[in-house]
């Protein structure tokens, strides 16, 4: 499990490397993004540009990932394909994560 992170200024800016996060990579998945966010302990961009697709197991890693970390800590989807979309659409997770259509790298702080 590979991720490309990028510390900014005011937050981690993580690239998932993954094409498909499914139940086969699911759980190595959610233990070392997690990992990454704890140690760091700063708000968290995740460039999702190189997911073609995610199964349940997929956004169960995520909805995890998203319920460990501290109230102070957000967690931003970035730049998701529309397969990804589609399933957090379809689950409505859409309505819980924090979603933008592209990513948000170093030189387009908030």
């Amino acid at each position: 499990m590979k991720f490309i992170v990028e510390d900014a200024e005011t937050h981690l800016q993580i690239k998932v490397t993954e094409a498909r996060i499914d139940a086969a990579i699911a759980t190595p998945f959610k233990d070392k993004l997690r990992e990454i966010v704890m140690k760091n302990r700063k708000p968290v961009h995740l460039d999702m540009t190189a997911v073609d697709f995610m199964d349940s197991s997929g956004l169960g890693a995520m909805i995890a990932v998203r319920k460990s970390l501290p109230a102070n800590l957000k967690m931003v989807l970035c730049a998701m394909t529309p397969n990804v979309e589609r399933v957090f659409r379809l689950t409505r997770m859409d309505s819980v994560f924090d979603i933008r259509p592209e990513a948000i790298h170093k030189e387009a702080r908030e």
